[in-house]
Protein backbone atom coordinates (compact mmCIF):
# COMPACT_ATOMS: atom_id res chain seq x y z
CA UNK A 1 0.00 0.00 0.00
CA UNK A 2 1.23 3.72 -0.75
CA UNK A 3 0.49 6.33 2.17
CA UNK A 4 0.35 10.02 0.84
CA UNK A 5 -0.09 12.12 4.10
CA UNK A 6 -1.38 15.68 2.99
CA UNK A 7 -2.35 18.72 5.63
CA UNK A 8 -2.50 22.24 5.56
CA UNK A 9 -1.11 24.11 8.84
CA UNK A 10 -0.32 27.20 9.40
CA UNK A 11 2.72 29.49 9.12
CA UNK A 12 3.84 28.55 12.80
CA UNK A 13 2.62 24.70 12.05
CA UNK A 14 -0.59 24.23 13.96
CA UNK A 15 -3.25 22.63 12.13
CA UNK A 16 -6.21 24.29 14.32
CA UNK A 17 -6.76 26.37 17.18
CA UNK A 18 -6.44 25.58 20.70
CA UNK A 19 -10.35 24.73 20.79
CA UNK A 20 -9.72 22.20 17.94
CA UNK A 21 -12.12 24.49 15.39
CA UNK A 22 -11.90 24.09 11.72
CA UNK A 23 -9.41 27.34 10.57
CA UNK A 24 -9.47 28.31 6.90
CA UNK A 25 -5.80 27.73 6.32
CA UNK A 26 -5.70 27.39 2.31
CA UNK A 27 -7.50 28.76 -0.53
CA UNK A 28 -9.52 27.69 -3.49
CA UNK A 29 -6.03 26.48 -5.51
CA UNK A 30 -5.15 24.07 -2.72
CA UNK A 31 -9.09 23.24 -2.54
CA UNK A 32 -8.37 22.12 -5.69
CA UNK A 33 -5.37 20.40 -5.17
CA UNK A 34 -6.76 18.41 -2.32
CA UNK A 35 -9.87 17.26 -4.19
CA UNK A 36 -7.71 15.86 -7.19
CA UNK A 37 -5.46 13.58 -4.59
CA UNK A 38 -8.47 12.52 -3.78
CA UNK A 39 -9.64 11.67 -6.57
CA UNK A 40 -6.26 9.50 -7.33
CA UNK A 41 -6.96 7.79 -3.98
CA UNK A 42 -8.75 4.58 -3.26
CA UNK A 43 -9.92 6.00 -0.05
CA UNK A 44 -9.21 8.57 2.31
CA UNK A 45 -8.14 8.24 6.07
CA UNK A 46 -8.96 10.23 9.02
CA UNK A 47 -9.03 9.98 12.86
CA UNK A 48 -11.83 9.75 14.99
CA UNK A 49 -10.82 13.39 16.51
CA UNK A 50 -11.43 14.90 13.35
CA UNK A 51 -14.29 13.43 12.27
CA UNK A 52 -15.63 14.79 15.89
CA UNK A 53 -14.18 18.37 15.34
CA UNK A 54 -15.30 18.94 11.49
CA UNK A 55 -17.75 16.29 11.00
CA UNK A 56 -16.02 15.87 7.08
CA UNK A 57 -17.81 14.22 4.09
CA UNK A 58 -14.38 13.18 2.32
CA UNK A 59 -16.24 12.93 -0.68
CA UNK A 60 -15.22 14.56 -3.82
CA UNK A 61 -16.03 18.52 -4.45
CA UNK A 62 -15.99 17.99 -8.42
CA UNK A 63 -18.35 15.36 -10.10
CA UNK A 64 -16.47 15.61 -13.89
CA UNK A 65 -13.64 13.70 -11.38
CA UNK A 66 -16.86 11.05 -10.09
CA UNK A 67 -17.60 10.00 -13.63
CA UNK A 68 -13.88 10.18 -14.52
CA UNK A 69 -13.51 7.12 -11.94
CA UNK A 70 -16.86 5.58 -12.61
CA UNK A 71 -15.64 5.67 -16.43
CA UNK A 72 -12.65 3.87 -15.05
CA UNK A 73 -14.51 1.07 -13.01
CA UNK A 74 -14.00 2.84 -9.65
CA UNK A 75 -16.41 4.16 -7.39
CA UNK A 76 -17.66 7.52 -7.93
CA UNK A 77 -15.56 8.61 -4.60
CA UNK A 78 -12.94 6.97 -2.53
CA UNK A 79 -13.50 4.84 0.51
CA UNK A 80 -13.23 6.79 3.84
CA UNK A 81 -11.64 5.37 6.64
CA UNK A 82 -11.62 6.07 10.42
CA UNK A 83 -8.97 5.16 13.19
CA UNK A 84 -11.54 4.81 15.91
CA UNK A 85 -10.17 2.93 18.97
CA UNK A 86 -13.17 2.67 21.35
CA UNK A 87 -15.86 3.43 18.16
CA UNK A 88 -16.79 6.79 19.27
CA UNK A 89 -17.76 7.72 15.37
CA UNK A 90 -21.44 8.92 15.63
CA UNK A 91 -23.82 7.16 13.99
CA UNK A 92 -25.53 10.16 12.22
CA UNK A 93 -21.55 10.89 11.25
CA UNK A 94 -21.50 12.77 7.34
CA UNK A 95 -19.44 10.02 6.76
CA UNK A 96 -21.46 7.64 7.21
CA UNK A 97 -24.15 9.12 4.85
CA UNK A 98 -23.47 6.18 2.28
CA UNK A 99 -21.72 8.10 -0.32
CA UNK A 100 -19.10 6.04 -0.31
CA UNK A 101 -17.56 2.64 1.29
CA UNK A 102 -16.51 3.40 5.02
CA UNK A 103 -14.37 1.51 6.61
CA UNK A 104 -14.04 1.98 10.79
CA UNK A 105 -10.64 0.63 12.11
CA UNK A 106 -11.38 -0.21 15.71
CA UNK A 107 -9.16 -2.22 19.32
CA UNK A 108 -10.56 -4.86 21.33
CA UNK A 109 -11.70 -2.56 23.52
CA UNK A 110 -14.36 -1.12 21.62
CA UNK A 111 -17.72 -2.53 22.67
CA UNK A 112 -19.68 -5.00 21.04
CA UNK A 113 -22.74 -2.38 21.32
CA UNK A 114 -20.24 0.20 19.96
CA UNK A 115 -19.72 -2.29 16.95
CA UNK A 116 -23.05 -3.00 16.03
CA UNK A 117 -24.16 0.57 16.36
CA UNK A 118 -21.03 1.41 13.65
CA UNK A 119 -21.85 -1.68 11.17
CA UNK A 120 -26.28 -0.66 11.83
CA UNK A 121 -24.94 2.64 10.31
CA UNK A 122 -23.23 1.46 7.03
CA UNK A 123 -19.87 1.12 8.62
CA UNK A 124 -17.29 -1.99 7.59
CA UNK A 125 -15.84 -2.35 11.18
CA UNK A 126 -12.34 -3.90 11.09
CA UNK A 127 -10.70 -5.00 14.44
CA UNK A 128 -7.28 -4.39 14.63
CA UNK A 129 -5.08 -4.12 17.76
CA UNK A 130 -6.15 -5.03 21.32
CA UNK A 131 -5.75 -1.19 23.50
CA UNK A 132 -5.29 1.06 20.48
CA UNK A 133 -5.97 0.15 16.77
CA UNK A 134 -2.73 -1.55 15.42
CA UNK A 135 -2.42 0.59 12.18
CA UNK A 136 -0.29 -2.05 10.32
CA UNK A 137 -2.86 -4.27 10.60
CA UNK A 138 -5.39 -2.26 9.65
CA UNK A 139 -3.52 -1.26 6.80
CA UNK A 140 -3.08 -4.54 5.90
CA UNK A 141 -6.74 -5.65 6.10
CA UNK A 142 -7.58 -2.20 3.83
CA UNK A 143 -5.03 -3.82 1.54
CA UNK A 144 -6.62 -6.84 1.42
CA UNK A 145 -10.09 -5.29 0.14
CA UNK A 146 -8.03 -3.86 -2.56
CA UNK A 147 -6.96 -0.11 -0.98
CA UNK A 148 -3.52 0.31 -3.13
CA UNK A 149 -3.24 4.04 -2.79
CA UNK A 150 -4.39 5.74 0.42
CA UNK A 151 -4.52 9.61 0.89
CA UNK A 152 -4.41 10.49 4.94
CA UNK A 153 -6.08 13.81 5.75
CA UNK A 154 -4.91 13.96 9.83
CA UNK A 155 -5.32 14.69 12.43
CA UNK A 156 -1.88 15.22 14.32
CA UNK A 157 -2.31 12.27 16.75
CA UNK A 158 -3.13 9.61 13.70
CA UNK A 159 -0.29 11.47 11.36
CA UNK A 160 2.09 10.72 14.22
CA UNK A 161 0.93 7.59 14.89
CA UNK A 162 1.76 6.54 11.11
CA UNK A 163 5.06 7.95 10.86
CA UNK A 164 5.96 5.91 14.57
CA UNK A 165 4.87 2.79 12.47
CA UNK A 166 7.42 3.41 9.53
CA UNK A 167 3.64 3.34 6.91
CA UNK A 168 4.56 6.97 5.72
CA UNK A 169 5.37 6.69 1.71
CA UNK A 170 4.96 10.46 0.54
CA UNK A 171 3.79 13.78 2.94
CA UNK A 172 2.52 16.86 1.60
CA UNK A 173 2.33 19.91 3.54
CA UNK A 174 0.12 23.38 2.35
CA UNK A 175 1.73 26.33 4.44
CA UNK A 176 -0.49 28.75 4.77
CA UNK A 177 -0.29 32.86 5.62
CA UNK A 178 -1.65 32.69 8.96
CA UNK A 179 -0.57 32.11 12.74
CA UNK A 180 -2.36 30.42 15.09
CA UNK A 181 -0.39 29.92 17.98
CA UNK A 182 -1.35 28.39 21.43
CA UNK A 183 1.17 25.80 23.07
CA UNK A 184 -2.06 23.23 23.01
CA UNK A 185 -2.87 23.87 19.26
CA UNK A 186 -2.44 20.49 17.40
CA UNK A 187 0.18 20.33 15.35
CA UNK A 188 1.38 18.36 11.87
CA UNK A 189 2.86 15.24 14.20
CA UNK A 190 1.06 14.92 17.50
CA UNK A 191 1.29 12.29 19.75
CA UNK A 192 4.27 11.19 22.10
CA UNK A 193 6.57 12.79 19.74
CA UNK A 194 10.19 11.44 18.94
CA UNK A 195 13.10 12.37 21.34
CA UNK A 196 15.31 9.81 18.71
CA UNK A 197 15.48 8.04 15.94
CA UNK A 198 13.67 10.83 13.96
CA UNK A 199 11.96 9.97 10.58
CA UNK A 200 13.98 11.66 7.89
CA UNK A 201 12.48 13.20 4.37
CA UNK A 202 13.90 14.41 0.93
CA UNK A 203 12.40 17.39 -0.31
CA UNK A 204 10.42 16.67 -3.68
CA UNK A 205 9.18 19.67 -4.77
CA UNK A 206 8.18 23.51 -3.63
CA UNK A 207 5.42 25.41 -5.35
CA UNK A 208 3.58 28.46 -4.47
CA UNK A 209 -0.43 27.76 -3.84
CA UNK A 210 -2.91 30.80 -3.45
CA UNK A 211 -1.06 33.06 -0.56
CA UNK A 212 0.92 29.78 0.61
CA UNK A 213 3.90 27.18 -0.02
CA UNK A 214 3.56 23.94 -0.95
CA UNK A 215 5.98 21.05 0.27
CA UNK A 216 6.21 18.19 -0.99
CA UNK A 217 8.13 15.08 0.68
CA UNK A 218 9.31 11.35 0.16
CA UNK A 219 10.57 8.91 3.32
CA UNK A 220 13.90 7.85 3.67
CA UNK A 221 17.13 9.35 3.62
Amino acid sequence: MHVVVNAAMSADGKLSSRRREQVRISGPDDFDRVDRLRAAADAVMVGVGTVLADDPHLTLDVGDRRVQRLRNGRPGNPARVIADSRGRTPADARILDGEAETYVLVAETASAERRRTLREAGANVVVAGDDRVDLGSGLRSLEAAGIDRLMVEGGGELIFSLFAADLVDELSVYVGPVVIGGRDAPTLADGEGFVDEFPRLSLTGVERVDDGVLLRYATGE
